[in-house]
């Protein structure tokens, strides 16, 4: 069973969280369902824009920004579901909203959700970074949230509900890539802390990859009448935004037009209109370009239009073969967290408040600045409330985050949850800044810096994880799902050669990596590692399309203890190298069975050459002494993955590269009596840790023949 509970050590106590759940109880159903569209574009302008790094307004409208409501009942309650063009709303206001909604309509206030587009063009109803929210604009926005609940519970009718999920790769990506560990740069508070940022895969020389998997899953909701007429469809994918000018709903808004177009382009005498509505997936570090594509060749130059309408095409694709139920019962939950900021520490507070005081009333002109004024907002406020949901609707759950997740906590979650069918939305029930997993502050970047754009505590990702996996659990009734991968073709072979351990690298989190062999001997991730790439031929690895995957080194290792392993063994593995051949003397050592403090007169040590020599060819030495070993003849190419396998056969030192011999050679089997010590991503001396990725890594207590290195590598 996977878990996302905190670890020994860790800070959290779930007293602290208040907890809320309606479960409704499974019945022969009556679902009702109404839609409704209200018009929150502001009437008084210029009004201010969330979504830069300073402050901005704008007195023009090139798109409307709306409220789109669906308002869901089964006989026994009622629920309702609020999408905002608006880049982030807080909680405050959105409570306040509920509340007065809940006394309109009857709708309790912990049975309604409310989320955010993230339009970067949307008016400012939150104060962050270098803007504040717009006074004007908030009770306009608070008024009308209510108006648009109003409005769809008013067109409740007699409904079925259907769910769809199409794979939408082409149009998200990775925006925040790992740089190189030479190529570090500076942080708004002078230190050099910025190992990964958006953006950085531009430059292909600076950055080894992208920093954590993308989630291509769009996914739909949709509502018809009871005659088959269109009611509604709820979409959610997770691309961050694109981009747009002027007051706009960016390509949300554009996107929700576009399914109305496409699937009710003549509104039905006398009938409510149809709403399209497209929700924020978990896009804390995703944008549309992709960096792993050549320049020359990105979809960069797409028009938001054109990019709202080839999605829009896709999804009404995916629609067009829902099969819908009309027995859909009702369950909803709710929790509140409080969780602590990440304070200034003295000195970082001193540095502020010495800025601020220059500043005077003005707000700021630059990084240094807004970073500045952020410390003294944390420093005041210290803590926060935060929402967390859970909704089932038949066999569909939507769960939800009040942050920019990232990619991987919205495929942790789905992965998890009891329903196969299942939505997740960030920006939900407030507005609280990036949550990285905690892996990810060890690289710094912009979404790690300390303001109310990222200022929850390190382990808030894990921590509401958890909490809409608890609340998905108490919704349906049902256990989470395990996460384990299936076993393609190309993992039994492994299981059938009797390997002493295997680790697929499969993990959502540290530190443990499980041994796939059930003999429980799993081994350690080290630092620096992040998790859940995609990894080597999901077409061999995997079974029924899903995608493999694969732990991203960048610094840290994977340390194994194994005993019985003497001078005949075998190491196979999967590896991607990130760092260009000519960035270092090696480019990086991806195994090593030495010891931990030196490596004294023994050690096996494999890896990829730099510029020292043997430039992208496998190498191999023992003992203490790396010019004394041998190469391969055959260059690995940067960021393909390629199967390596280091046969000893007590002297005789074979190594292979996809089935290939690759390196033939002699050398000392003088292991110590019981050393146990084996390292993957670094050499035992921690010297040119691995830069890439690793994947499916088996050790066998025993010399493995050329047909069966030939099995291994699918040859």
């Amino acid at each position: 069973m996977i878990s996302f509970l905190p670890r020994p050590g860790w800070a959290f106590s779930w007293a602290a969280a208040s907890l809320l759940v309606v479960v409704a109880i499974p019945a022969q159903a009556a679902l009702q369902a109404g839609a409704a569209v209200v018009d929150v574009t502001p009437e008084k302008l210029p009004v201010l824009l969330n979504g830069g790094m300073l402050n901005r307004q704008s007195d023009k409208v090139k798109s409307r920004v709306n409220a789109r409501a669906i308002v869901l009942a089964d006989g026994r309650s009622q629920l309702a579901l609020v999408v905002v063009d608006s880049c982030m709303m807080p909680r405050p206001l959105l409570d306040e909203a509920k509340a007065l909604a809940a006394a309109r309509t009857g709708i309790p206030a912990n049975r309604i959700l409310i989320s955010a587009t993230h339009s970067h063009t949307a008016p400012s109803s939150m104060g962050c970074l270098g803007t504040h929210a717009d006074e004007a604009y908030v009770p306009v926005l608070r008024a009308r949230l209510v108006e648009a609940i109003a409005a769809a519970q008013t067109n409740l009718e007699p409904a079925r509900v259907g769910f769809a999920k199409t794979n939408a790769a082409e149009y998200t990506a990775l925006r925040r890539w790992i740089r190189r560990p030479d190529r570090v740069v500076e942080d708004p508070f002078g230190n050099k802390t910025v190992r990964a940022n958006m953006h950085a895969g531009r430059v292909w020389d600076d950055v080894i990859g992208e920093s954590g998997p993308e989630d291509p899953d769009l996914t739909l909701m949709a509502l018809q009448a009871r005659d088959g007429r269109p009611i509604a469809v709820l979409a959610s994918f997770s691309m961050h935004y694109f981009g747009d000018r002027d007051i706009s709903a960016d390509y949300f808004g554009l996107f929700a037009e576009g399914l109305k177009q496409r699937i009710v382009p003549t509104p039905a005498l006398g009938k409510p209109a149809f709403v399209g509505a497209m929700a924020h997936g978990c896009s804390g570090d995703i944008y549309r370009v992709d960096y792993t594509i050549p320049e020359a060749q990105r979809n960069a130059k797409i028009t938001i239009d054109e990019y709202a309408s080839q999605l829009a095409d896709l999804a009404v694709k995916a629609y067009s073969g829902i099969k819908y139920r009309d027995d859909a019962d009702l369950a909803m939950a709710e929790t509140r967290m409080t969780l602590n900021y990440r304070v200034p520490d003295r000195q970082r507070l001193e540095w502020a408040q010495r800025i601020v005081a220059t500043m005077g009333d003005r707000l700021p002109k630059d990084n240094t600045e807004v970073y500045a004024r952020e410390q003294i907002y944390l420093h005041e406020r210290q803590q926060t409330e935060i929402v967390v949901q859970a909704l089932r609707i038949g066999d569909l759950a939507i769960a939800t985050t009040p942050t920019e997740t990232y990619a991987i906590t919205g495929l942790k979650i789905k992965a998890a949850s009891p329903l196969r069918n299942t939505m997740v939305f960030d920006l939900t029930n407030g507005g609280d800044g990036y949550i990285p997993p905690p892996e990810q502050h060890l690289f710094g970047g912009y979404n790690t810096w300390a303001a109310r754009s990222a200022g929850l505590e390190v382990m808030a990702e894990p921590k509401i994880a958890e909490a809409a996996v608890i609340l998905l659990e108490q919704v349906t009734g049902k256990p989470r799902r395990d996460a384990t991968l299936s076993q393609g073709p190309a993992a039994r072979t492994i299981l059938d050669l009797k390997p002493a351990a295997w680790w697929r690298l499969d993990e959502f989190a540290g530190p443990q990596a499980r041994d796939a062999t059930g003999r429980q001997r799993d081994a350690v991730y080290e630092r620096e590692v992040t998790y859940y790439l995609e990894g080597a031929r999901s077409d061999v690895f995997c079974a029924d399309g899903e995608t493999n995957r694969a732990a991203h080194f960048a610094g840290g290792r994977l340390r194994a203890r194994l005993t019985g392993i003497g001078d005949r063994y075998t190491i196979s593995g999967w590896i991607w190298n990130g760092m260009p051949v000519e960035g270092r003397d090696v480019s990086g050592w991806f195994f090593s069975r030495g010891h931990d403090h030196g490596l004294g007169a023994f050690g096996d040590h494999l890896g990829v050459g730099g510029k020292s020599g043997h430039p992208g060819k496998l190498i191999f030495f023992h003992g203490s002494d790396p010019a004394a070993g041998v190469a391969g003849k055959t260059a690995i190419p940067r960021w393909e993955w390629q199967q390596v396998v280091l046969v000893r056969d007590r002297e005789a030192v074979r190594v292979y590269l996809n089935g290939a011999l690759e390196i033939e050679t002699r050398a000392p089997a003088n292991f110590p009596a019981g050393f146990d010590q084996h390292f993957f991503g670094g050499r035992s001396d921690n010297s040119a840790n691995w830069e890439g990725r690793m994947d499916e890594i088996a050790v066998f207590d025993r010399a493995l023949s050329a047909a069966e290195v030939k099995k291994l590598s699918g040859r």
